[in-house]
């Protein structure tokens, strides 16, 4: 079963190949099947911005293509920086000036409850898809902790464990995160065939 992820961040690639890799599937990136250009994401929700991109790649390379759409939502910011969270600070900007400006926005805030939020679907070649959903709920922290993983992980503190999703190994984050939660919720229903195709 061939299946193409619709991402170019590396960041994702490597998550989402480590969490959908098995027997009898081919795990193709966009450059390893020949697809280039752009994708708008224009949608208003992770929702949308998820089936954008897979159906963008679907029907360009006629293939299954699955897109993860995924970003922070932070409660005293009104749910910002959300869909918006790649380009938080700017449309090319760097994980660290999205990172510093989430914390001068959050500066002075008592309330620091926030969800990471992922949302993968899957769009065949005869138009169907399936889409699944996860959270993870959290708080930020004044400052970085840790060095692994990438966007907003260093200030994103998981309670339960008493770590930053940058202090936690491959398999702790794994168990635990919004991703990782939502391609288990996504495999059960795409490798046993649960009914939930739209």
């Amino acid at each position: 079963m061939k299946i193409v992820l619709a991402t170019n961040n590396r960041h994702k690639v490597e998550e989402l190949t480590h969490l959908l890799a098995g027997e009898g599937r081919e795990i193709r990136t966009l450059a390893e099947s020949g697809f280039s250009g752009e994708i708008v994401e224009d949608g208003a929700t992770f929702e949308e911005n998820s089936y954008i991109k897979a159906r963008t790649v679907s029907e360009r390379l006629g293939c299954i293509a699955v897109a993860d759409d995924s970003g922070l939502e932070v409660d005293c910011l009104g749910g910002a920086p959300g869909v918006h969270s790649a380009r938080y600070a700017g449309e090319h900007a760097s994980d660290a000036e999205n990172l510093d400006k989430l914390l001068d926005a959050v500066c002075g805030k008592t309330d620091r409850r926030a969800r990471f939020v992922s949302v993968i679907t899957a769009v065949f070649p005869d138009g169907r898809r399936i889409t699944a959903r996860g959270e993870c709920e959290g708080k930020i922290l004044d400052e970085r902790r840790g060095s692994g993983s990438f966007g907003y992980d260093p200030v994103f503190y998981y309670e339960p464990l008493g770590k930053t999703f940058a202090e936690m190994t491959t398999e702790e984050k794994n168990a635990v995160s919004h991703r990782g939660k939502a391609v288990r919720r996504f495999a059960e229903m795409f490798f046993l065939d649960k009914p939930a195709r739209e």
